[in-house]
């Protein structure tokens, strides 16, 4: 059986719903959620657990940072049959209503990473899928866990020259949260003929410096690892939804 060149699978190693998340680490803790899990591959930024969770099949897949990455996992994930990709990541707030640990579910996101520009002309609606979307709103609606449903932005780098100006713009269109994948996924994923969603755990607030917010979560702030696995949690539910 053919093993994808990068995620290092073939398509008897990978369930049909699967979470896709940025960080390596990342994919271990959503693992730990599972029923079973067992570690199939690691290749680079590329680290891909299959298992059950509720005895539905699942897998989750790191991909690193930006869009590239994440859209030759969804390329190769694709290839192995999957169905439903569901990518739990990180943002920063583009609101200061959005406090740290906050979850933001991506109705649509602006398209400012260059990745999926690769494949179709910016005009493209990047959206998440509504089946998904709603089991996401059916799931939070039941728990404590606050949370936002809206626009996000994705871009390409936290450290252009303009920065500020960027997020002021987009903070008085009402963008809620900034990421570096969503709008891959939503663009590529339809072109695919993928079911897609994105929650995000808010890490840093809006206005406060990156690295300041990124070192909190890399130290596991508490209320951070609680919206993560919340987030986490929502997105298990939601892909079993769809059996």
């Amino acid at each position: 059986m053919l093993k994808q060149p990068h995620i290092g699978v073939d398509k008897t190693q990978v369930a049909p719903l699967v979470i896709v998340c940025g960080e390596p680490d990342r994919a271990n803790r959503i693992a730990a959620l599972f029923d079973c899990a067992e570690m199939v591959s690691q290749n680079r930024e590329y680290r891909l657990f299959t298992g059950k969770y509720k005895e539905v099949p699942v897998s989750v897949c790191s991909t690193g940072i930006g869009a590239p990455s994440m859209i030759i996992a969804v390329e190769e994930l694709k290839q192995c049959g999957v169905t439903h990709v569901v990518r739990v990541g990180s943002a920063g707030a583009m609101q200061a209503s959005i406090q740290l640990g906050e979850l933001i579910v991506a109705e649509g996101a602006v398209r400012d990473e260059g990745g999926s520009k690769a494949y179709v002309d910016a005009a493209y609606p990047a959206y998440g899928s509504f089946s998904l979307l709603k089991a996401l709103h059916d799931y939070l609606s039941g728990q404590s866990t606050p949370h936002h449903f809206g626009v996000v932005r994705s871009h390409d780098s936290f450290y252009t020259d303009d920065e500020e100006s960027i997020c002021q713009y987009w903070n008085k269109k009402g963008v809620l949260g900034a990421d570096m994948e969503t709008s891959a996924l939503f663009a590529v994923g339809r072109l695919r003929g993928l079911y897609v969603a994105s929650i995000l755990n808010n890490v840093v607030l809006y206005q406060q410096d990156v690295k300041q917010g990124v070192d909190q979560y890399v130290n596991e702030a508490k209320c951070m690892m609680d919206g993560e696995k919340q987030a986490s949690l929502a997105a298990l539910e939601a892909l079993i939804a769809q059996q």
